[in-house]
């Protein structure tokens, strides 16, 4: 079983795919739309979770998302049939660091993926290519709360302490217009949806040939977060605005 179908089970319970509750999202969305008919980017929208309820909760809003996997692209256009928003959303399948449009959006969307450019100052490095005047950015990203161990750094990469990384985003350019710092409980909540739903999984299917190895990852990356990074993991939410335009 390859690492995107991993995912694709470990998150079956949280399809937000980052450690926030749902009040958590609705309200970070609200900052990012104060007006309800932007024009809205998801750079790795996944399933398109954070589109999916910004059209729902916006009538007038237009949005399109960028991501690698079709079979995620897939869910998110049968999930948006559902909703009655399909024609309101655009879905491309590419690399969102090669994803070009002739129009600025409102709102750049880029939570808990930072990765895939290479970190926060590049993710928003990215989000400034494309975003309209005026507009907002909001993205998610990890941080260290507690001074890590090696082990964690080795891990899960290079993050800062969360006031290095907000004097990182200033000097950058921007200004933070709003912020949500996960509590404990969302970031435990996600950890125990992510491995349980594999485990569950495994338990469910024990004829498949990949149960074992399932129900392994479960175990290996659940000791993980209970024993290399619960303690010292944060993760940030930040509406942003360009300092100067």
């Amino acid at each position: 079983m390859n690492r995107e179908q991993i995912s694709e089970l470990a998150h079956a319970d949280h399809p937000i795919k980052s450690p926030l509750d749902d009040d958590s999202v609705r309200r970070l969305l609200e900052h990012g739309l104060p007006r309800g008919d932007e024009r809205v980017l998801d750079l790795g929208c996944g399933t398109g979770e954070w589109l999916l309820r910004a059209l729902a909760a916006h009538p007038r809003l237009r949005a399109e998302g960028v991501d690698i996997s079709e079979d995620a692209l897939t869910r998110a256009r049968e999930a948006a049939s559902a909703l009655g928003v399909q024609e309101r959303l655009v879905l491309h399948h590419q690399e969102a660091a090669d994803f070009s449009s002739p129009h600025g959006f409102d709102l750049v969307l880029s939570v808990g993926a930072a990765h895939a450019f290479g970190g926060l100052l590049p993710a928003l490095a990215a989000a400034r290519e494309r975003l309209a005047p005026g507009g907002r950015v909001l993205i998610g990203d990890g941080f260290w709360d507690r001074e890590p161990s090696h082990e964690a750094v080795e891990m899960l990469g290079n993050f800062t302490d969360l006031a290095t990384t907000m004097d990182r985003v200033v000097a950058d350019g921007w200004t933070p217009v709003h912020g949500h710092v996960s509590t404990r409980s969302e970031l435990d909540d996600y950890e125990w949806a992510c491995w349980g739903s594999l485990a569950s999984w495994a338990l469910d299917h024990p004829a498949e040939p990949d149960s074992a190895q399932v129900l392994e990852t479960a175990a290996t990356r659940r000791s993980e977060w209970l024993r290399v990074y619960r303690d010292t993991l944060g993760f940030v939410c930040l509406v942003l605005r360009r300092t100067s335009d």
